[in-house]
């Protein structure tokens, strides 16, 4: 871990570069997967992933065959992480409202998706944590329809237990497809597979810029980058907990950003030291070894006042405080995708079973954006309720407006329901 010193350079804590990504190859297989479906989807499949696929629906026999052999453990953890997903995200919900304004009534009226998508990584690995992630807002929100995508691995299967997890969420539409392929299929249907009206969860490049490139055409919840974390500690943290917790988040891979916040400098020193201690003693792949190099700093600031002026403008996915009295300074940081107060709130903690999704935004979009939430699948209409007497007090001033803005036609359709000639009203 590099040490910068933000209190003689101020820019010194910024993200990498990162490259534009293949957006032509993305583009190329959205017109592809638009233009030629279901068999679009078996060739990129062969292709990217080495599976031939016979059909792109998992069977419903297979995920209720996973759900039944899940493992009591990993069976209770999912039952009980859905229970506190499930209560935040029935906080999380648009109410519908009515207000009397001018003699008339206005309003919005809530209403969820009729479909929506939801991509999980898999391949190589399994995360069922996504599948609750994305799945338990949107049926919190009352989505009828809600489908998963999951590259297939060896064979073309999906993990047993993402299977397991769909089922336990009670989806039975899922479709062994990948990357920027599976996206396309989400937002424009294929023979086998009818649209979505929004389609969320986190993926490679190749999905966040295929998600990118159909926002417009569906909703999404962001284009999410690599991951990310950063930690305010003072002298009472942990350098040793204050180093797992980087390594924790390094385990998401290549190109991600660890920043540890300090104005001790001992304890930023110190944090390094064991950061270089525990990669020795677990033994520590060369992929987790240089996504800590690549990305990951201690950054010495002047205060708890530098610390949060650094971090808003950072606007980290995860931010840890982890400092005495953090609890009670949260207000001072505004800018994160999530707050981690205290030593005994670690990321991990968010991650799984909390009951926060762990669908954040990156690269810096936690300064307008949030994470995913139920109110991602619900969707407003405005409502104007109004009676001859209180229109025709907003005569004038509509008048007004229409000339102003050169649009005489707004004015004439008021003035109509006034006009004898127009007939009873």
């Amino acid at each position: 871990m590099r040490i910068v010193d933000l209190r003689d350079d101020p820019e010194g804590l910024t993200r990498p570069p990162v490259a534009e990504g293949p957006v032509t190859a993305v583009r190329e297989i959205l017109e592809d997967v638009r233009t030629r479906g279901d068999a679009a989807l078996f060739e990129y499949t062969k292709r990217f992933d080495g599976v031939a696929l016979e059909n792109l629906r998992v069977p419903e026999a297979d995920i209720g065959e996973a759900s039944k052999s899940l493992p009591d453990g990993i069976r209770g953890a999912i039952e009980d992480a859905s229970v506190r997903i499930r209560a935040f995200a029935e906080r999380q919900l648009i109410e519908p409202w009515t207000a009397e304004v001018g003699g008339g009534r206005i309003g919005e009226q809530v209403s969820p998706v009729g479909r929506a998508g939801a991509y999980v990584p898999g391949g190589r690995a399994a995360y069922p944590s996504s599948v609750l992630m994305t799945v338990i807002p949107a049926k919190v929100a009352g989505v009828k329809e809600i489908v998963l995508c999951v590259p297939p691995g060896a064979g073309g299967t999906i993990p047993s237990v993402t299977l397991a997890a769909a089922g336990i969420c009670g989806i039975d539409e899922v479709y062994a497809i990948g990357g920027a392929q599976a996206i396309a299929a989400l937002a424009f249907g294929t023979e086998t597979i009818r649209p979505v009206q929004v389609i969320v969860g986190p993926g490679n490049v190749y999905v966040a810029l295929a998600k990118r490139e159909v926002a417009g055409h569906v909703g999404i919840d962001s284009v999410a980058g690599p991951s990310e974390i950063a930690i305010v500690a003072d002298q009472t943290s942990s350098p040793r907990v204050m180093a797992h917790d980087l390594i924790a988040q390094a385990e998401h891979g290549p190109h991600g950003l660890g920043v540890l916040v300090t104005w001790v400098e001992h304890m930023a020193e110190q944090v390094a030291a064991e950061v270089s201690l525990v990669l020795d003693e677990i033994e520590a792949p060369a992929e987790l070894r240089s996504a800590l190099d690549e990305g990951f700093v201690a950054a010495l600031v002047h205060g708890l006042d530098h610390a949060a002026e650094a971090m808003n403008a950072l606007a980290p996915e995860h931010l840890e405080l982890v400092f005495d009295g953090a609890e009670e300074e949260l207000h001072r940081f505004q800018n994160a995708g999530a707050i981690f107060a205290g030593t005994y709130s670690p990321v991990s903690l968010g991650d799984y079973f909390a009951g926060t999704n762990h669908v954040l935004p990156t690269g810096g979009a936690a300064r307008w954006a949030s994470g995913l939430r139920a109110s991602h699948f619900q969707k407003t209409s405005a409502v104007v309720v109004h009676t001859r007497d209180s229109l025709q007090r907003s005569r004038d001033a509509i008048r007004a407006f229409a000339d102003v803005e050169g649009l005489p036609n707004h004015a004439r359709a008021v003035e109509a329901r006034f006009d004898q000639n127009s007939g009873e009203l």
